[in-house]
Formats: structure tokens, C-alpha cells, sequence
């Protein structure tokens, strides 16, 4: 009888089939393959774990057992990770026809769950490093018993986060730091019987990290739609195992691109959501802005990002996408957002609209491989009539903790933004109410340091050459575009 895996042994054990590959592979490439076989070592524990139980109820009956309802996927004859386990040449290819097969098994569920990684590439993959990884993965049965949802999720998150801290560059394509995850999602409050969007959704965390927030409360999550888009087919795959292995049925996350091709609608219009978290691309150049200006589905209702960043064109989409009543977002954003000089006239248009709620700016470090300073835009389809005409400021900066190279958000920051969010009352130095007026004398800028003034008891400053550099940046280029905004207005007047 196999006994329950302590997490820290789970996480070991994970991280070190991953080991194996190292000098066969660059870091980068590891989720291609390790996320994979995890996904069909526990589709096929789990697949044994019914069938035993399905025995012990009809009393032996293997017939009875091997019956579909009794099982919550299909592996077919000669695609079980045995039947892999027991290849001795060509492992590749035995591992490719068993995914393809259980794909094909499962085909609304598990479509190109597996992706298409060069399992084949004996130079790069030969036999016998497959053999090791495989007799690796089968040390531990990875059953709901051995291994429940939530702490093979945890394991996979885990995973995840190493990746990332491994292959650097690629990192922010597939992971966003938790910590701010955590912080999006608890402002948020997700609701039993709700839906959650995601519309570059990555490896589904901020999907995930909403369907925890239930758990811990103790709240129904099993009823929770959650959707997501994603154009990279590798973390699109990621994000579905993910969602899988945290346990969670009632999910669609599709691959393709959310601004040329969205992939939900409903009547041939965008479909709507009661809940978005998003982090998109930052500041990307290659996009479709001619189609987005005559956009079918209305998402330039602010007007047409530049060429060179397409920031508002997400934030559009996102407010599009929330339902007309409950909707409400949270968008992970560069600071750029709040005071670009070429964004001013969709930022005005934002800020009429009454739909921001909060804008959260976040201390540096908190990405990888970048110092910068992010923001978070709250917004809701209805504001509470006391937060009617106003935004709420609150500069966060300070609220991060550095430790082993890394930056991240501990539960006192984390409660003290959401405490600021929840209040109706300005805190000296750290959040500040501000009204359509003031928002109009400062030509619609949503630059924070404008708002929120520094306290006089404020604390040394102790940041890094490094990350005062960068602020210094963010606070030139923001001064810069407020200064050009200002003449630009003065110019307006001259010609009245």
C-alpha cells in the first residue's frame, strides 16, 4: 500500500526529473518535456487508482472496471505509462504514440494536451536518458490518494517557479510572480458560481490562484467557470495540465491570439465574464493595430493604441469582456500605462468612463530578470455610489521584501494594500482618493506620485543602485510626458 507524499519530498522529487536533463537541454526548454510526462504519469496512476476501486465495488469484476463511467479520462490498450515503462528502443517514439493515442481518447478534454516536443531526437533525447527520466517518474505513484490535487498543484506551481528562475528570459511568458497573483485575486474577492477570465492566461495561475481563494474560505469553487487564451500552444498546454492536476473540471482555455482571434463570443459578440485577472504582453510591437481600428467587437471604444504598444488594446478588451452588472478586473500593467503622452487622449476617455476603480502601483524586483515598477488597474462595470467619479491611489512601493535574489509580496503588504483598497479614508504617504477634477488638472494623468504625496516620516531610502536607477527612469519619463501634456493643453487654450 502506497502512503501520502509529503510536499517538500513531491517538489524534490519533480524538480529532479528535471536534473536529469541538464546538458541535454537548455533550461528553457525543460516544461516541454518534464510537464508532459508528470501530466501522463499521474493520468495513468490516477486511471489505475479507479480501476482498483472499481474492482474492490463489483467484487472483482474487471469488465465492470474497465467501463467509461468508471473513469474520469481513457487510456487506451498500449498507451498506459506500463506499457511506455516497458519500451527499451525507440522510447521516443513510444512516448509520442502513447500521447497521441490517449489524446485521441479524450479528444474535448485533452486535444494537444501533450504538444508536439522533438520526443524523436535521439541526439537530443536518446534512449537511454528517456529510460532515466521514465524509472524516475515511476519511483512515486502519483494517485489522488498518494497525491491530492491540491498538493500535485502546488508541486506543479513549484515547478513552475523553478523554470522560471532557470531559463530567466522566458520566464514571464509562462509565470507571474504569486505573490501579486495573490494580492489581484484577494481585491477581487472571486464567488462561488462565477465566471473568471483570463485573456493571456500563460500557465492559467491567476485562474488557479482565484480558485484557491474559494478553497481557503471554505466556499463552493467547484462550480466556478473558469476561461482562458493564451497564443503560446506550450503554455496553453501548461495552463489546461495545470488546471487539471489543481483538480478543476470546468475550464476552456483556447490557443490562438486574444486580439486578432478572441476566442469566446456569444452571438458575434464578446463573450462576458463576472471576474478578469490578467497580466498581459507588455508593451508589444507586432500587432494587428489597422484591424483593431475598425475592431468587429468594439474594443477601441477609447480609440486605437500605437503601433508600438499595444497596452490600452488589452485594457480595452479586458473591459470589454466584463459583464455589464458584476464585472470587475485586475490588470498587471507597466507604468507607462498611467501617463504615456501618445495614450493621453484614451486615458481621458478611460477616466470619464467611470470605470477605474484603483490604481495600485508595486514595488521593483517583483519580475524576473527586471527591475521595473509595475502598476495594477482595478476597474468595475459598476462602482459602489461612494466610489462614483473618484480613483483611488495607492503607491506600494515599499511594500516588497527582498531575500535570495528574489522580490516578492509577504501577507503584511499584501493586507495592508487590500485594508487601503477596502477603505473609504486616505492614508498619509500611502493612498489617497482623488476626484474627477484634480484628475482634470493634472491633464488625466494616473501617475501616482501626483496623488499620493510621500509622508514626512517616510524611511531612508535602502534600494539598490540598480532599482533607484530604474525609478529614476519611470519618474523622468513620467515628468516628461505631465510637462508635455501640460503644453499641449496650454496650446488648446491658446487657440480658443
Amino acid at each position: 500500500m502506497e502512503s501520502r507524499i509529503p510536499q517538500e519530498e513531491l517538489n524534490n522529487h519533480l524538480w529532479n526529473a528535471a536534473v536529469l536533463l541538464r546538458t541535454y537541454i537548455d533550461a528553457g526548454s525543460y516544461k516541454q518535456y518534464i510537464f508532459p510526462l508528470l501530466f501522463f504519469k499521474r493520468l495513468s496512476d490516477v486511471y489505475d487508482e479507479e480501476t482498483a476501486e472499481a474492482l474492490e465495488a463489483s467484487g472483482g469484476d474487471a469488465e465492470f472496471a474497465a467501463l467509461p463511467e468508471n473513469h474520469s479520462f481513457a487510456i487506451p490498450n498500449g498507451a498506459h505509462w506500463s506499457d511506455v515503462r516497458e519500451s527499451t528502443e525507440n522510447v521516443g517514439k513510444t512516448i509520442v504514440d502513447a500521447f497521441r493515442a490517449i489524446e485521441a481518447a479524450n479528444d474535448s478534454k485533452l486535444r494537444g494536451i501533450f504538444g508536439d516536443a522533438a520526443w524523436t531526437n535521439k541526439k537530443r533525447l536518446p534512449d537511454r536518458l528517456l529510460k532515466d527520466l521514465i524509472e524516475h517518474f515511476s519511483a512515486e505513484t502519483l494517485s489522488i490518494a498518494n497525491c491530492p490535487e491540491d498538493e500535485l498543484g502546488q508541486g506543479y506551481e513549484y515547478l513552475i517557479k523553478k523554470f522560471a528562475d532557470d531559463s530567466g528570459h522566458t520566464a514571464q511568458e509562462f509565470y507571474t510572480n504569486r505573490t501579486v497573483v495573490h494580492l489581484m485575486t484577494e481585491i477581487l474577492q472571486p464567488r462561488p458560481g462565477e465566471s473568471i477570465y483570463d485573456p493571456t492566461c500563460g500557465s492559467a495561475g491567476m485562474l488557479i490562484s482565484a480558485i484557491a481563494h474559494l478553497k481557503e474560505h471554505g466556499e463552493e469553487w467547484r462550480n466556478v467557470r473558469t476561461y482562458g487564451q493564451e497564443i503560446n500552444q506550450l503554455s496553453s498546454a501548461i495552463g489546461r495540465m495545470n488546471l487539471f492536476l489543481h483538480g478543476v473540471k470546468d475550464f476552456e482555455i483556447a490557443n490562438d491570439d486574444t486580439l486578432r482571434h478572441p476566442a469566446f463570443l456569444e452571438a458575434g459578440k464578446l463573450r462576458t465574464f463576472d471576474m478578469v485577472l490578467a497580466n498581459p504582453p507588455y508593451s508589444i510591437k507586432q500587432w494587428d493595430r489597422e484591424a483593431f481600428a475598425s475592431d468587429p467587437y468594439g474594443r477601441n471604444f477609447l480609440g486605437t493604441p500605437p503601433q508600438g504598444r499595444a497596452d490600452y488594446a488589452f485594457i480595452q478588451h479586458i473591459l470589454k469582456s466584463m459583464d455589464p452588472r458584476t464585472g470587475r478586473c485586475s490588470i498587471l500593467l507597466p507604468h507607462g500605462v498611467l501617463f504615456r503622452n501618445e495614450e493621453s487622449e484614451m486615458r481621458e476617455r478611460l477616466v470619464r468612463s467611470d470605470l477605474v476603480e484603483a490604481v495600485i502601483g508595486l514595488g521593483a524586483n517583483l519580475f524576473f530578470n527586471s527591475p521595473m515598477e509595475a502598476c495594477i488597474l482595478i476597474c468595475r462595470s459598476e462602482k459602489a455610489p461612494n466610489r462614483s467619479k473618484k480613483i483611488l491611489f495607492v503607491d506600494a512601493s515599499a511594500e516588497v521584501t527582498r531575500k535570495n535574489a528574489q522580490s516578492y509580496l509577504e501577507p503584511q503588504h499584501i493586507k495592508r494594500i487590500v485594508d487601503a483598497y477596502r477603505s473609504d479614508e486616505d492614508i498619509e504617504g500611502f493612498s489617497s482618493h482623488a476626484s474627477f477634477s484634480e484628475l482634470e488638472d493634472n491633464a488625466f494623468s494616473l501617475s501616482i506620485p501626483l496623488y499620493v504625496k510621500p509622508s514626512n516620516d517616510e524611511n531612508a531610502d535602502d534600494r539598490s543602485i540598480e532599482e533607484t536607477v530604474e525609478s529614476w527612469r519611470v519618474a523622468s519619463t513620467e515628468a516628461a510626458s505631465l510637462l508635455d501634456n501640460i503644453a499641449a493643453k496650454l496650446h488648446e487654450n491658446d487657440g480658443e
